[in-house]
């Protein structure tokens, strides 16, 4: 795959696999807080709400996050909300910490960039995610996917949540 978006106007490369609505979830490796793996059977069984973005240490990036955590808490221990990002561990270890996030799990595809090329996400040129949400069912399908054309603008949290209550 090879799917242009933009980033601050000027054109990037999405690379990896372009993921759809029905497929199986690819898996990944991708890192906790504490330098542990985390994949996706990890949350086997559980609807997952994947919320991806660049860099935590951006606004558009950290209001996301904390828009996710706050949605997070009106579905309890039914749906898995990771926060996935290319940022150290340590960086989203920090940023968790200072602004009270605490329902949802921060990870990082820092390491081998296997989240971002399995699901597309990868931006070549930057070795950054792209900015978008990804649910998956408690079967491991794909249920919905967007990849924010313009990395600097939200994800349309209304339209993610919807299909979230859809599900559970």
């Amino acid at each position: 795959m090879s799917k242009k978006i933009t980033f601050g106007g000027n054109p990037v490369t999405l690379t990896g696999n372009e993921i759809k609505v029905g497929d199986k979830a690819p898996g990944f490796n991708l890192l906790n807080d504490a330098l542990k793996p985390s994949n996706l059977n990890d949350y086997k069984g559980k609807v997952k709400l994947l919320s991806i973005f660049p860099s935590i240490d951006t606004g558009v990036c950290s209001m996301q996050t904390r828009k996710f955590n706050q949605e997070a808490a009106q579905f309890g221990d039914k749906v898995a909300f990771l926060a996935i990002s290319a940022d150290l561990p340590f960086a989203l270890k920090r940023f968790c910490g200072a602004e009270g996030i605490n329902n949802l799990v921060a990870l990082s595809d820092h390491r081998e960039m296997d989240f971002g090329k399995n699901y597309g996400f990868h931006i070549s040129e930057l070795r950054l995610l792209a900015r978008g949400v990804v649910i998956i069912d408690a079967n491991d399908v794909i249920q919905y996917v967007e990849i924010v054309p313009e990395i600097g603008n939200e994800p349309n949290y209304d339209a993610a949540i919807g299909k979230l209550k859809e599900l559970v």
